[in-house]
């Protein structure tokens, strides 16, 4: 249900991560009229009612939970929705009342967006989301909380003991000791998003190292590379253990000029190639945490 918040919002999104841009295209033609209640709910800004978002695995049980919401939770979630940037629509308000029609219209809302939105890409989204995981948890064991946490997004970064991210609103969030929760998401592309769980841990939820646009199609990736990059940016990373230029990876991968451009970038955001302009050259290699995800990968 957390997956399916983020993806309504970014779905409304037009100024993040060009990549999204035909996703958005495509899901703004497929989402249907009884899916679109839920764009008075959720915000382009990643924040929705927490009562949608139960941190329960199975869709139907996640459901059932939303539908059970006590009122006074419902009701102070939108207030909180209002003063952000949502609509006080008579749907909603209907909501927050309690009105038999209008949960109904929730409860089918949220059924066809799931199976719209998310139903067809889940295994995408599981087998990408399980590799984020293993090598942000490699990090973790290796490197300590501070490399796993100052990774997880390029505006990230440390002011001694606070981790400060780049955010479209001031905010600052107190950890009450019970963890951290680190969510990689691939429907989300823009600054980290914050919230607590139930039992007091809080949730971190990050654009994964690849965004879902970019995963490939085939459910079963040949290795944990493959599963996290892709096929083709996999490739891409072996290609420049040695030095390459733009055009020679190209060459490497049988892409043009300008599309072997774009899959440097992606690497170079997650930290995992640097690149250097020599004239109208431009020199792409391997950084220590790239090196090391390949030699992992053979292990």
């Amino acid at each position: 249900m957390t997956e399916l918040a983020i993806a309504v919002a970014m779905m409304q999104r037009r100024d993040s991560h060009p990549i999204f841009a035909p996703w958005r295209q495509q899901m703004s033609r497929m989402l249907p009229v009884r899916a679109r209640p839920l764009l008075q709910l959720i915000s382009p800004l990643g924040v929705g009612p927490d009562f949608l978002e139960p941190p329960i695995a199975s869709v139907e049980e996640g459901i059932e939970q939303i539908m059970s919401t006590p009122r006074k939770t419902v009701s102070a979630e939108l207030q909180r929705m209002w003063s952000i940037d949502r609509p006080q629509t008579l749907w909603v308000t209907q909501l927050a009342e309690q009105d038999r029609e209008a949960w109904n219209d929730l409860y089918q809302a949220l059924r066809s967006a799931y199976a719209t939105v998310l139903a067809r890409q889940w295994p995408r989204l599981r087998t990408a989301f399980y590799a984020e995981t293993a090598w942000r948890a490699r990090i973790l064991a290796r490197d300590g909380l501070r490399a796993a946490l100052s990774g997880t997004d390029t505006s990230v970064r440390w002011h001694g003991t606070t981790l400060e991210a780049d955010s479209p609103h001031e905010l600052t969030v107190s950890t009450t000791g019970q963890g951290i929760t680190l969510y990689p998401s691939l429907l989300w592309a823009d600054h980290p998003l914050v919230a607590f769980q139930p039992d007091g841990r809080l949730l971190l939820v990050y654009p994964s190292t690849t965004p879902l646009p970019l995963v490939d199609g085939e459910e079963e990736p040949a290795d944990s590379i493959a599963a996290l990059l892709g096929v083709t940016r996999a490739r891409a990373l072996q290609s420049v253990i040695q030095q390459r230029t733009t055009t020679e990876l190209a060459l490497d991968l049988g892409l043009t000029i300008g599309a072997a451009s774009m899959q440097a970038k992606a690497l170079r955001e997650a930290g995992l190639i640097t690149s250097q302009r020599d004239g109208k050259a431009v020199w792409h290699q391997c950084t220590p945490l790239g090196m090391d995800l390949l030699t992992a990968n053979r292990r």
